[in-house]
């Protein structure tokens, strides 16, 4: 069974490295051959394939902006990414016929990589990951809670538009004429909330859809002794550490610092330091009463590894958040995670059993959560079941075999 895995990237971005971890726990199997294809390739990866030319490298770079100009009608357009898709990759297409595969596997396939048309395009069965909610909206690639894909996208929020026909209506009539030329599509929600979601649209709703997560490698994102790790990284043994980190931590609006920020000024302890990964310290950083470490950019998983292990709680104040690698891996690593109730959060947070649920935006209860953690005094079963809880449903292996079956259903089907 040959499977090709299409997603714009091999490693910028939480989507690109579940991808990529996807395709090296189908690599292990025996009755498998993969592949994946991306717009810009950053590995050394044989086995991952892209234009080769200098001019594919540069449209690599500028597609993305190029992808963009659309939206600059719209002058009260939100941060939220919305992507046309009107571009693509000439390259692409032809790369996935000369690959011909029984399956292709797409992922995010945005950045100019491929325009809607040219999913039609493809010949093979397509298996679709949703990382985020673009495949059923209008554009946007989170919904800032406006639900509009459910009655046909317009008065888009995250374009601040207030006409019916507006940029997002266009999109998603694109969307369905081209849907609608594709025989044998199977949608992946990567986790329940994302799968509903795609359910409840008016584009995806009659497809098949299924619940199948990232995998993670966990003989890898394992525990590393604390001590150790806190030496590595220059932090306090005597204190107790809040982790906190995604891409663009602190100036993405979605992933939380905001309410992280507001949650922390209601914990008074001298006992506590915060370490923020993802993002340099700003200009003017606030201030909680108390120590943080601003680590900036991290490009390894060793790193990660190690900083997730170094800490005693780890929050994931996102805003919308689909299956969160954060949380997977700090998990993974044995360390306990806060977040509120929101999105696939649920799905790996067990409540006051590997971490803490908060209620959706609250700051105090996030705040509540945090504390609970830190002074629970259980704290090692807490790690052990955080572990526990990845071994047994998110591991490579595990998730492998529920990919490969899911790909011999689609070519039975």
């Amino acid at each position: 069974m040959k499977i090709l895995i299409v997603n714009t990237s091999d490693s910028s971005g939480g989507a690109a490295r579940a991808a990529y971890r996807l395709y090296q726990a189908l690599d292990a199997q025996a009755d498998v051959e993969v592949a994946v294809l991306v717009q810009k390739k950053n590995s050394d990866d044989y086995k991952v394939l892209a234009p080769p030319s200098k001019w594919d490298k540069l449209g690599a770079l500028l597609h993305p902006t190029i992808d963009q100009l659309l939206t600059r009608w719209y002058k009260h357009k939100t941060r939220t990414l919305f992507s046309p898709a009107w571009i693509s990759n000439g390259k692409i297409l032809k790369l996935i016929k000369r690959y011909d595969p029984d399956i292709v596997h797409l992922h995010w396939i945005n950045g100019g990589m491929l325009k809607i048309e040219d999913l039609a395009k493809i010949d093979k069965p397509l298996v679709w990951s949703l990382h985020d909610m673009w495949a059923f909206t209008g554009g946007c690639h989170y919904d800032e809670g406006c639900a509009g894909y459910t009655r046909q996208c317009g008065h888009c929020k995250v374009l601040g538009s207030t006409k019916t026909n507006d940029l997002s209506r266009k999109i998603y009539k694109r969307k369905e004429k081209t849907y609608s030329n594709i025989p044998n599509l199977t949608m992946i929600g990567l986790s329940r909330w994302i799968m509903q979601c795609s359910q409840n649209s008016t584009l995806l709703g009659s497809r098949k859809h299924l619940n199948l997560p990232n995998p993670i490698d966990t003989t890898f994102y394992k525990p590393f002794a604390k001590k150790e790790a806190r030496e590595l990284w220059n932090l306090p043994q005597d204190k107790k550490l809040i982790l906190f980190g995604a891409m663009n931590a602190t100036g993405d609006k979605r992933k939380g610092f905001k309410e992280l920020s507001d949650a922390l000024h209601h914990i008074k302890s001298d006992e506590i330091e915060l370490i923020v990964f993802g993002s340099s310290k700003p200009r003017n950083p606030p201030k909680f009463g108390f120590t943080t470490h601003y680590v900036g950019q991290l490009y390894d998983d060793v790193s990660l590894v190690t900083l997730y292990s170094a800490a005693d709680v780890m929050v994931v104040p996102s805003l919308q958040e689909n299956l969160s690698n954060a949380i997977m891996e700090s998990l993974s690593c044995g360390t306990p995670v806060v977040a509120f109730d929101i999105g696939g959060n649920g799905d790996m947070i067990e409540h006051q059993l590997n971490g803490y649920l908060a209620k959706p935006f609250e700051a105090k209860d996030l705040a509540r959560g945090i504390e609970w953690v830190l002074e629970y005094e259980e704290h090692d079963s807490l790690c052990r079941h955080a572990r526990e809880k990845v071994v047994r449903e998110f591991d490579s292996r595990v998730v492998a075999r529920k990919y490969i079956e899911l790909y011999r259903e689609c070519l039975r089907g």
